[in-house]
């Protein structure tokens, strides 16, 4: 899921948001402020609920991001980068570079995000019981319930064991215990992931065609995500099992061909690219430090009228940016770091210095040609 805008590092972990949080965000604040807060406390002006709703929507989506930043922090103490978190229509994604290296690693890294939910879920609820003991609380009461009341759900629903919720994570964990396979315990709790999805497809639209509940419709939505989240998870499962072994330097392009960033993009145009059959260069400045990475599709948006007095490094993607990876990296963990990117390319380094570049169909290569040696029996 990418983000469209970037609210900053907590932590060191960047945090960034989706355009699709409006949306719920919209809804939430909307639905508060017009049934829920009025039905419960009535008597009140519109710019209270309103108010209130608003602040209540802010500090839900301040518990979601509690607990993917809590799933990033744990996963980064067990040896896993995380390059960000982002959230979005339905709730946040914390994008880890890798996997769990043992079932115990995954384990906490899945349980602490609905441990988190829980806890806030409690500390809301009993400010909500210690605010109802002075005059009843108020308006501020009723809205700390609700955060107290949907923390717990948010748990709650985490913890069903199907992928990719957290309680997906925790079934792999536990097969993967079990049973010693880490690629047949991902593909069981997609699996179940898949069923569950199903379910909630099922049942949401028989609770709307029967009742004419909206309410279904999205239950629906929730669904397909699932199925589709699951489905995709157990793909890449797959691909890492097919990719087990292969390291970034066996499918990098060595020593790419770079462009400075003060060239302009008209210069870059017409006298750089049709001699290197590349769509995406690092940019480097005055000193040969790379510094970025611009694509084509980067330079169509600079207006034709422009091309002459804009440089290549005023287009450029940032290098903070931009995926990267060392040589000895498993091209199974960069795979993540590629497939959420428009730009689909990430730098290699090697003690600072740019060694190579991958792309994701250097990736997909890989890919076949490990399923056709493997195939072949000489793996």
């Amino acid at each position: 899921m990418e983000e469209t805008f970037r609210l900053g590092r907590i932590g060191g972990v960047r945090i960034g948001v989706n355009w699709s949080v409006l949306v719920i965000f919209a809804l939430i604040a909307f639905g508060l402020a017009a049934e829920r807060f009025p039905a419960s406390y009535p008597g009140r002006s519109t710019a209270a609920y309103v108010a209130a709703g608003l602040a209540t929507a802010v500090v839900f989506f301040l518990s979601l991001l509690a607990h993917e930043l809590a799933h990033a922090l744990v996963a980064r103490r067990n040896g896993i980068a995380v390059e960000g978190i982002t959230l979005w229509l339905f709730g946040g994604v914390a994008r880890l570079q890798g996997e769990a290296s043992s079932p115990g690693a995954e384990l906490r890294i899945a349980g602490v995000g609905p441990l988190v939910s829980v806890v806030l879920g409690a500390v809301f609820l009993g400010l909500a019981a210690a605010l109802g003991a002075f005059d009843g609380g108020g308006l501020a009461a009723v809205a700390v319930a609700w955060l107290g009341g949907i923390n717990i759900a948010l748990a709650v629903f985490n913890v069903i064991p199907a992928a990719p919720l957290d309680g997906g994570r925790l079934l792999r964990a536990a097969l993967w215990r079990i049973t010693g396979n880490r690629l047949q315990s991902t593909v069981r709790a997609a699996q179940a992931g898949r069923v569950f999805g199903w379910l909630l497809v099922t049942f949401g639209l028989i609770t709307f065609l029967g009742r004419g509940a909206f309410g279904g419709l999205w239950l629906g939505l929730i669904g397909w995500f699932l199925i589709s989240a699951a489905t995709m998870e157990g793909q890449q499962a797959v691909v890492r099992e097919r990719l087990a072994g292969v390291s970034v330097r066996n499918v990098m392009t060595a020593e790419p061909e770079t462009a400075p960033g003060s060239m302009s993009v008209a210069t870059f145009l017409e006298d750089y690219l049709m001699n290197h059959r590349h769509s995406a260069f690092p940019v480097t400045d005055d000193g040969g430090g790379t510094v970025g990475l611009v694509t084509l599709n980067r330079i169509r948006q600079v207006p034709v009228a422009e091309r002459h007095r804009t440089l290549l490094g005023e287009v450029a993607l940032p290098l903070s940016d931009v995926a990267q990876a060392s040589p000895d990296d498993p091209v199974a963990d960069v795979l993540p770091r590629l497939s959420g990117r428009p730009e689909g390319r990430c730098l290699v380094f090697s003690g600072g210095a740019l060694v190579g570049i991958v792309s994701l169909s250097d990736v997909t290569r890989a890919i076949e040609r490990m399923a056709l040696i493997r195939g072949a029996g000489r793996i």
